[in-house]
């Protein structure tokens, strides 16, 4: 059980395609119960939930700490080869897989891209992004809602990205947990379609603070859906100022060149730190 976002991680699995699947371990929290007698039930209540929450609270700073010095070594061993890590972001059914599939088939080979995919379960959206040519790492989290940087550690293993090129993580479909959790990446983009709702980076107001890049997908559903553009865009800058957005359809490739031209500038700066800024 993760105590910072209540969700469970029994199992963590990194699947290669092609490749035997590596096994690791995530995070595994008992908890032992002591029992008075049947007296004072408000005050035993009362102490009970105050040590609870106090346990919570300590294990979880423990956790974002420990993944903290996980990030930064990996912040560094990707510095150290001028790579460019992407994480991607989104509610489910976002549109993150399609986004990658064609950004791999347009630009794929100029940045040199990898993937790292993250779902709870199934190699569906590795295969999807395996059948682009590109090379995948599939991390299967399990009941677990988002990646951990131990696990982008481990993708990054399996995956061995050159040089110089360009990993794009695809996290779990989670707009919550994702933001909570440094992986050692570059940039944070958070995606937003226009069937997700308006209102979204005011309900999830840390995931968009986080993020460098929001960008707004489905935009050739606008004429059949109820979402107002600007003021989604107001909302976004409400919660982070500085947020660069982008509108475009991973579906018909409307808008996608503004979202390689980003690409570019994000692995430009990795190559040469002094001279790009994203």
């Amino acid at each position: 059980m993760c105590t910072t976002c209540g969700c469970g991680e029994d199992h963590v699995h990194s699947h290669a395609p092609g490749h035997s699947a590596a096994h690791g371990h995530g995070h595994d929290h008992s908890h032992s119960h002591d029992h008075g007698d049947d007296h004072d039930h408000g005050g035993l209540a009362q102490r009970a939930a105050g040590a609870a929450a106090g346990t919570t609270i300590e294990l979880g700073v423990d956790l974002l700490a420990k993944n903290q010095r996980l990030a930064e070594r990996n912040r560094g061993w990707l510095a150290g080869r001028n790579i460019a890590a992407i994480n991607l972001m989104s509610s489910p059914g976002s549109g993150k897989t399609t986004l990658l599939e064609r950004t791999i088939r347009a630009v794929g080979h100029e940045l040199g891209i990898h993937v790292v995919e993250g779902d709870q379960a199934t190699l569906n959206d590795a295969e999807r992004i395996e059948a682009t040519g590109c090379k995948v790492v599939q991390i299967n989290t399990g009941t677990g809602c988002h990646l951990e940087a131990d696990m982008f550690a481990r993708g990054l293993k399996d995956l061995r990205p050159a040089a110089g090129s360009v990993v794009m993580i695809e996290n779990v479909g989670n707009l919550v947990c994702p933001a909570l959790f440094d992986l050692g990446e570059q940039a944070k983009v958070v995606m937003l379609a226009v069937t997700d709702g308006d209102d979204k980076p005011l309900k999830y107001p840390h995931m968009f603070r986080a993020s460098q890049v929001m960008i707004i997908n489905k935009i050739d559903l606008l004429p059949y859906v109820r979402f107002d553009i600007d003021r989604c865009i107001a909302n976004a800058r409400e919660v982070n100022p500085s947020v660069q957005i982008l509108r475009l359809s991973a579906e018909t490739g409307e808008g996608m060149d503004d979202w390689y031209d980003w690409l570019r500038r994000a692995a430009a700066s990795a190559r040469e730190p002094e001279l790009q800024a994203l």
